[in-house]
């Protein structure tokens, strides 16, 4: 490949490979999985493997070098999002270059960062390191951080432990300190069908759910004029937003069901359950009563997950020191996506994101990466490697 390194070109066909997994959140990561540790035992590296509890996904963990305290984690998801509903120009599970870019589902966010890692297994398997790469793929990342969480009780039960955690989310090779805190949210609505001429005799639950939604934009905008401001993110502040909704049978039904999903996504020193106790309240206080006095077994259900922790900046620490001196980048930054690195950091880790490539090209139709940022990333890792073996 012109204009490149021997080992960008490496990167960059492994990046053709991974990408050709479907490895969308509702399938299987099996497949990736099993090349990944297939792979890695062909460089006498063994890995253990944590599923899922049907089995049909897998988190890895595998550790290159000695098994000795100091050592460095490379955290990266093996889940894509969906394609649905997106005017790809190309097969999204192909990687197309034209014009120093790489198109594909995955190349931004984040299989380059897999990608990388797995390229230079040569280098790292006969480097002399001091203290070991330890590699961390997990599933799930992109529904709500469902596997990382059993990926890193595994990890901190069996490993020595690491000095520092690198979660390679695209930033463009920056380092990032820290990022937002997510819950994502389900509110079911159940009102009462009647024909649509008799609105007297029914509670549409479409209606009833338009209204909520407006209540939770009212509490973004709150948020976003009188709540916690923090210049380091953007935006500044905590949000809400409804992105799925769901209901009705027929246009001369009021609609019995309806269903839409939310998400809270909440500045470090802020937290989702004041909003989520507001929103409930509002719910059993002002509408269901109004619901009720037509239809007694109208219902509004919430159920949150799990929340998704933030990542508190913890400035000059141990993962940010090392990443600063390998990338010569020295501001203090923090993004408004979440990640898996607070769940590194609430098990007593010290984290940073950094990995090549731009968060605004992730979930995009056409996503994208340049060459130049994967050639980025590859000098990283190798200086990391050159780093640890000195």
């Amino acid at each position: 490949m012109a204009n490149v390194s021997p080992a960008t070109a490496r990167s960059i066909a492994m990046l053709e490979k991974l990408v050709s997994f479907d490895t969308v959140s509702r399938n299987s990561n099996l497949a990736f999985i099993d090349f990944v540790s297939g792979l890695l035992k062909e460089h006498g590296v063994e890995s253990r493997l944590v599923h899922n509890d049907d089995k049909t996904k897998a988190n890895l963990l595998a550790t290159i070098g000695p098994r000795v305290e100091g050592g460095v984690v490379l955290s990266g998801h093996t889940d894509v999002v969906p394609v649905d509903d997106q005017e790809w120009h190309t097969n999204p599970f192909d990687v197309v270059q034209k014009d120093g870019l790489l198109y594909g589902r995955g190349t931004a966010d984040m299989k380059s960062f897999l990608a990388i890692i797995l390229s230079a297994l040569d280098t790292m398997t006969a480097a002399p390191l001091k203290t070991p790469i330890h590699l961390a793929f997990s599933y799930d990342e992109e529904v709500g951080c469902l596997g990382a969480p059993s990926l890193i009780r595994l990890l901190n039960r069996e490993l020595p432990k690491p000095r520092a955690v690198i979660v390679g989310e695209p930033t463009d090779m920056k380092v990032v300190s820290a990022h937002k805190g997510i819950t994502g949210v389900r509110t079911v609505v159940t009102g009462h069908e009647t024909h649509s001429s008799q609105t007297h005799r029914g509670v549409s639950a479409v209606m009833v759910a338009a209204e909520l939604v407006q209540f939770i934009q009212a509490m973004s905008a709150e948020a976003a004029s009188k709540g916690l401001h923090n210049q380091l993110f953007e935006p500044p502040h905590s949000t809400m937003t409804v992105n799925i909704i769901e209901g009705g049978t027929a246009i001369n039904i009021m609609a019995r069901h309806c269903t839409f999903h939310w998400d809270i996504r909440v500045l470090p020193e802020d937290g989702p359950e004041q909003y989520l106790n507001r929103f409930k309240s509002y719910c059993n206080d002002v509408v269901l009563p109004r619901m009720r006095a037509v239809a007694p077994g109208c219902n509004i259900e919430t159920f949150p997950r799990q929340p998704t922790p933030p990542l508190k900046p913890e400035l000059d620490s141990e993962a940010e020191r090392l990443c600063r001196m390998l990338t010569g980048d020295n501001v203090t930054r923090a993004v408004a996506f979440a990640a898996e690195a607070g769940q590194f950091q609430e098990s007593g880790l010290s984290v940073v994101i950094c990995g090549p490539g731009s968060i605004s090209q992730a979930h995009q139709p056409n996503e994208f990466i340049s060459v130049s940022q994967v050639d980025a990333g590859t000098r990283f890792l190798h200086d990391l490697v050159s780093h640890l073996s000195r």
